[in-house]
């Protein structure tokens, strides 16, 4: 989350940003290959799905490409790595995941915020929104490509079909659909909440609800058709939801919520009537186990980590830092066996052991360490954020 101050600075260059960005038209990316989320042909299982879109393999189940060490061949020979845009410091730190040390800091743009990779695979994209650029990373050698002139990437998604990138243009409150390789412009979507950012798609991939952290509101977004058909107040005062995830039969949408400190659970179809459960204060980063089982909760203002069983719906555990910590956004090594998370307020990276949740590594990197993203991850293809794979 960008502070109100960083909010207030970005807005004084909405207008100009928009419209070099609406007028320019960027050159191709580096290292983007022709889509090939996967070389399995699985029977379809989702009726009236999102034309273009890879079947789901399991009907009661989005996540089931993503079981542990499932790597597509399109990522076999990637290298391990994890990496750590510092927002603070404007830098990606890089992780041996096998040492828990960093091997290397590259400069990019101005406020990275996630590490966001590509609906084919073969890109890693470093968004800065305040820096207006995107920045490529080739996951096969880890090298930095030049950045890409792009107004307010905040977060980055992709249409399941594979078409579209999603740009989430926070400070300008705009949702824009791209051309998933060029990156050009395709359509920009106004939004009249304050603060977009995250979102998750419906199991046919027909629609997407996205958070607006600012306003406490939720947009239901048409993919096809690319218009908002809905938005949602979410009724607790103050309320700022933050990531989005839903659960693996597609049933539950779950909201973090980082200022009531817990999640709001819903039904995206009727996209009404959503409910609460206390986690932890600041409930910020949502995460889905291997294993399709457990949701992990990232409570940012405590120190915590909150486990949901999805089976009984109930919280089952909760893993505190030892002498506290903030984390944030991250994801869970190729195994499932260790999840990572940003520590945004103290400059390190967490690694929790997923069989308890005691802390394997506390690992310093820059100032303010945001949406990291481990890599190679299981999964055929990538709708964006830091790894929703599936």
């Amino acid at each position: 989350m960008r502070t109100f101050r960083k909010r207030a600075v970005a807005a004084l260059s909405i207008l100009v940003a928009a419209t070099l960005a609406a007028c320019s038209t960027p050159a191709a990316p580096a290292f983007v290959a022709a889509p090939s989320p996967s070389t399995a042909s699985p029977t379809p299982t989702v009726d009236n799905g999102l034309p273009g879109m890879p079947p789901l393999l399991d009907p009661n189940d989005v996540y089931a490409a993503d079981r542990p060490n499932a790597l597509s061949a399109a990522v076999a020979n990637d290298l391990n790595l994890v990496y750590v845009p510092n927002n603070g410091s404007s830098s990606v730190s890089i992780i041996d995941p096998k040492t828990y040390k960093v091997i290397r800091t590259v400069s990019v743009p101005f406020s990275p915020e996630h590490v966001v990779p590509s609906w084919d695979l073969r890109t890693l994209w470093v968004n800065s929104d305040r820096g207006n650029a995107l920045t490529p990373i080739d996951p096969a050698t880890g090298q930095f490509g030049k950045p890409m002139s792009i107004n307010d990437p905040y977060n980055l998604y992709f249409t399941p079909d594979g078409k579209y990138a999603i740009v989430m243009a926070e400070a300008a409150h705009q949702i824009v659909f791209r051309d998933a390789h060029t990156m050009a412009i395709h359509k920009i979507v106004p939004v009249k909440c304050d603060g977009v950012n995250h979102a998750d798609f419906s199991p046919d991939g027909r629609y997407f609800i996205a958070t607006c952290e600012f306003s406490g509101d939720l947009v239901k977004v048409d993919t096809a058709s690319e218009t908002i058909i809905g938005t949602l107040h979410l009724p607790q005062p103050h309320s700022m939801p933050q990531d989005i995830k839903i659960s693996p039969d597609g049933k539950t949408w779950y909201v973090a919520d980082m200022q009531t400190s817990g999640i709001w659970m819903l039904n995206g179809d009727k996209f009404a009537d959503p409910s609460f459960m206390p986690t932890g204060d600041g409930a910020h980063g949502l995460y889905v186990s291997r294993d399709s089982k457990v949701m992990y909760i990232a409570n940012r203002g405590e120190g915590s980590v909150s486990v949901l069983d999805f089976a009984t719906n109930k919280l089952i555990a909760k893993w505190q830092i030892p002498g506290g910590g903030s984390p944030d956004m991250g994801g869970l090594s190729a195994d499932g066996k260790v999840l990572w998370l940003s520590g945004r307020y103290h400059g390190v990276v967490y690694a929790f052991d997923t069989t308890d949740g005691h802390l394997l590594a506390k690992i310093k990197v820059g100032s303010e360490p945001h949406g990291l993203a481990i890599w190679p991850q299981p999964g055929r293809y990538s709708l964006g954020h830091t790894g929703i794979l599936r």
